[in-house]
């Protein structure tokens, strides 16, 4: 069990919530909740912006390991772990790998991500939640598709756009890349 599953969880009983009431507050279908909370594995970015927004919770809360109410300072040399996130409807794991740059922020309206995109399998999925990103291309260069339009972005290139519209931010080519997010999630 990751910790992640393991703080939903907690974080369910705590509310006396059921995984019906979670999938219903969410907008995720039982299904999707019942494999999210089974799994060892982290669900995707926008199922868990949905369920720390159906649990009253910031999406910081899942990856937190301690919070500080003053400045956080990253040290390169002491770079984090990268969290993969999954797909809600596959078992998958994603093409993404996030390192949080705010992880021990508290009380945090940002989530800011180092974000390395490996080429794709063509099996990336879509995803939508409410919110804001940010990303700016620090290598490599990236398509995001959004709506029905897509955008291609090279090194430097940074684009921002609201996340409630269908999205998926895939590696141009066989290349991986590696950019910046910034995800803004209303509280």
């Amino acid at each position: 069990m990751s910790a992640v599953t393991e703080k939903i969880k907690i974080l369910c009983a705590d509310r006396n919530m059921s995984v019906e009431e979670l999938a219903a507050g969410a907008g995720l279908t039982v299904e999707q909740v019942r494999r999210i909370c089974e799994s060892d594995k982290i669900p995707s970015l926008a199922s868990l912006i949905k369920i720390a927004r159906a649990l009253g919770v910031r999406l910081g809360t899942f990856l937190d390991d301690s919070e500080e109410m003053g400045p956080v300072v990253n040290r390169h040399a002491d770079m984090h772990t990268p969290v993969t996130f999954t797909s809600h409807q596959t078992n998958n794991n994603s093409h993404m790998d996030f390192i949080s740059l705010a992880a021990r922020k508290g009380g945090r309206n940002m989530e800011p991500f180092l974000v390395c995109i490996q080429p794709g399998t063509g099996k990336e999925a879509f995803s939508s939640h409410e919110g804001e990103e940010f990303l700016y291309v620090l290598e490599g260069s990236i398509v995001v598709h959004y709506g029905t339009e897509k955008y291609m972005l090279n090194q430097g290139d940074s684009i921002y756009y609201d996340s409630i519209v269908d999205h998926l931010v895939t590696a141009h080519g066989q290349t991986e890349a590696k950019i910046l997010g910034v995800v803004y999630f209303p509280a």
